[in-house]
């Protein structure tokens, strides 16, 4: 279609305008016949959120997708220009990308008049028909809708209700294309009343002069819960007035999240090879779902899916940190290494009054040591751990860190009675590389201190668990006068 130039040439092809919520419907339809993915890279909604799109589309709505932070609102939204056609045909220089065959701006009209069959026209790619805004509360409706143009009728000698003065804003700019506003409850009441007409007439109206523009764009918004109480709220008009409300949710199960955790983060790095072990993804991903859980967070905030995210990047380069300190040129990130990571985790939550007086950063540590318990007993259940225990009970201690060389971490652990048994059951496969044997080691080390087995210091030396019975190396007889305690509860006395 691209190789048609001119109005005429358009006329007399087979090429037929359609208003753009039945493009999008009619992509949609020819899709699912076909087989093809709607929403490439979004994870878990499969049986929740894309059957509620696809309905909307089917049905012509305009529709609100409304959920809390990280919840990939704005990707979906920005995968509707997948449903566009690939171009259209539109009057060249025209701000509203008007259509040749039926123009509704007075100064394109005036050009088909002119110019009749011979006027050229250009080919408008999806990509420049998707228009997004961020809804803020310095938004005015000039912005939204359009103003008048002092300048243009000055120079121009015309009256200020000319519709060739007019100045469009963003809305009648996304024409014939999806206009999409986050974070719709930050617009200001008195501009979501703006939307009303193009929402249910589908024109606008600017400056209150008799200009109406029948404009054909397709209005999708998204909204967290938390905005309807804390900083705005959408007006009831307005809700009304919009087709679909999907609800939106975080991954159900860990694989998901898994899934999309791998998609997003950039774990990538250039000079060396990074090989990050499955339970280092699962111990990543624990803590979002035990943060979601835990009563010290506020749930209304909600912990967005970029903490596993953000957490995989700092602990990737915690571990290329010590490769590249120690000379290795194999990076394995350890279960330690994501407490090089609470910078990021710590800005990813609201904590409650419970969690305030406790820290950002101690309900951090007590996240991820409960999401380290979490996997490390899934993978270890029925496993039989007591050896490792014995050593430590024994008075044996590892005074290893994060930054401790793969070569290190397996000659201080040697003589630890079970532990290389232990370290190949988390996916351990023969004749593996020091960095992975080091990385399994430390899960195992981590594991049984996430399970109070074993104790840590704050420098990550390991020891045997305080509450565990010491275990004396002499005969020790109780002195005179001293006070001890038999089985009955009752008192004895030594004199």
């Amino acid at each position: 279609m691209a190789a048609i130039t001119s109005l005429g040439e358009l006329r007399r092809s087979e090429f037929r305008s359609r208003p753009v919520k039945q493009e999008v419907r009619d992509n949609l339809v020819r899709k699912v016949q076909a087989g093809e993915p709607l929403f490439p890279g979004i994870i878990g909604y499969d049986e929740t959120v894309i059957p509620q799109l696809v309905n909307a589309v089917l049905s012509r709505h305009n529709f609100i997708l409304l959920g809390l932070r990280g919840q990939a609102k704005s990707r979906i939204l920005r995968g509707l220009v997948d449903l566009l056609d690939e171009q259209i045909p539109v009057v060249p220089g025209c701000e509203i990308h008007d259509d040749p065959l039926a123009p509704l701006c007075a100064a394109c009209r005036a050009r088909v008049v002119l110019e009749g069959d011979d006027m050229s026209i250009g080919w408008l790619p999806r990509e420049a028909r998707y228009v997004e805004k961020l809804a803020t509360p310095d938004v005015t409706i000039a912005d939204m809708v359009g103003d008048i143009d002092p300048i243009k009728a000055a120079q121009g000698g015309l009256n200020l209700s000319d519709e060739l003065t007019m100045h469009y804003g963003l809305l009648p700019r996304a024409n014939r294309g999806v206009f999409a506003i986050n974070e719709l409850p930050d617009l200001a009441g008195k501009i979501q009343v703006g939307l009303f007409n193009i929402l249910q007439e589908g024109d606008v109206q600017i400056k209150g002069y008799p200009i109406r523009l029948k404009l054909d764009v397709m209005l999708v918004f998204t909204a967290n819960p938390e905005d309807y109480t804390a900083r705005g709220k959408i007006i009831t008009p307005l809700k009304d007035r919009i087709g679909s409300e999907i609800r939106t949710h975080y991954p159900v199960t860990r694989a998901n999240a898994m899934a999309i955790t791998q998609q997003e983060a950039w774990t990538d790095r250039t000079a060396l090879t990074v090989e990050i072990p499955a339970y280092v993804r699962e111990v990543v991903e624990e803590i979002a779902f035990q943060a979601r859980a835990d009563r010290k967070i506020d749930k209304r905030s909600g912990v967005s899916q970029r903490l596993p995210i953000t957490t995989l990047e700092l602990v990737v380069s915690n571990a290329e940190r010590r490769a590249l300190a120690n000379g290795e040129r194999l990076v394995v990130p350890r279960v330690t290494d994501i407490y090089a990571a609470l910078p990021s985790i710590t800005g990813k939550f609201e904590l409650e009054y419970e969690g305030e007086l406790k820290g950002a950063e101690q309900v951090a540590r007590d996240l991820i040591r409960s999401a380290v318990g979490s996997v490390f007993s899934g993978m270890f259940e029925g496993v039989d751990t007591r050896a490792v225990v014995e050593w430590f009970d024994l008075g044996g201690s590892l005074p290893l860190s994060d930054c401790t060389s793969a070569e290190q971490v397996i000659a201080q652990t040697r003589g630890v009675q079970g532990i290389l048994e232990l370290a190949g059951k988390a996916g351990l496969p023969g004749g593996a590389p020091a960095p992975r044997v080091a990385s399994a080691i430390d899960f195992v080390l981590e594991g049984l201190y996430a399970q109070k087995k074993i104790s840590r210091n704050e420098e990550r030396g390991y020891a045997a668990a305080e509450s565990a019975p010491r275990r004396p190396t002499r005969r020790e007889e109780p002195t005179l006068d001293e006070e001890i305690r038999i089985p009955s509860g009752k008192k004895k006395y030594y004199n």
